[in-house]
């Protein structure tokens, strides 16, 4: 058996592939890590993950330009509970907090859809401040294409 060109190309990108996989993981977990250190520190205090802010968006995406997002909080919007705002941030752009939404209790709904930009492939997190000065978060890793690649190397990934 000999070793072609394209045989050897095959066994490249195979192995390239398998090595992205086992790294993926890592990467992830160490952006999770950083961005929800960054909305601490962002806010002063801590925040709680919560199922009672779902941030919907895909999980990949062909243009960073143009990333739909949808954000629902679990409220009754009556004076006692309600939420004040919801803030969106992606740690990976340039521009860190890229949406913010105010609301009135009685008068709004506690939903939003919307698309936002991002610059690379990151978590991003939503925090809903609520009226009792509770910071709600939900969180959700989106990958961007950049360059034409859909997944860049892992030593871009800086949350």
């Amino acid at each position: 058996m000999e070793l072609t060109r394209r045989g050897l190309l095959r066994s490249v990108c195979a192995g390239t592939a398998a090595f992205a996989g086992a790294a993926l993981p890592v990467v992830s977990s160490l952006a999770d890590d950083n961005a929800l250190a960054f909305v601490e520190k962002t806010f002063g205090r801590g925040v709680t993950i919560s199922s009672r802010v779902q941030l919907k968006m895909p999980s990949v995406s062909s243009s960073g330009y143009t990333v739909p997002m949808d954000i629902a909080i679990d409220t009754a919007m009556t004076e006692n509970d309600h939420v004040r705002s919801v803030r969106v941030f992606a740690p990976g752009n340039p521009l860190l907090e890229v949406a913010g939404f105010n609301f009135v209790p009685g008068r709004s709904m506690p939903r939003v859809s919307t698309r936002i930009r991002l610059a690379k492939p990151q978590f991003v997190v939503a925090v809903a401040e609520m009226n009792d000065g509770a910071l709600l978060a939900n969180k959700v890793w989106v990958v961007v294409a950049t360059n034409g690649c859909a997944w860049p190397p892992a030593g871009d990934l800086k949350a």
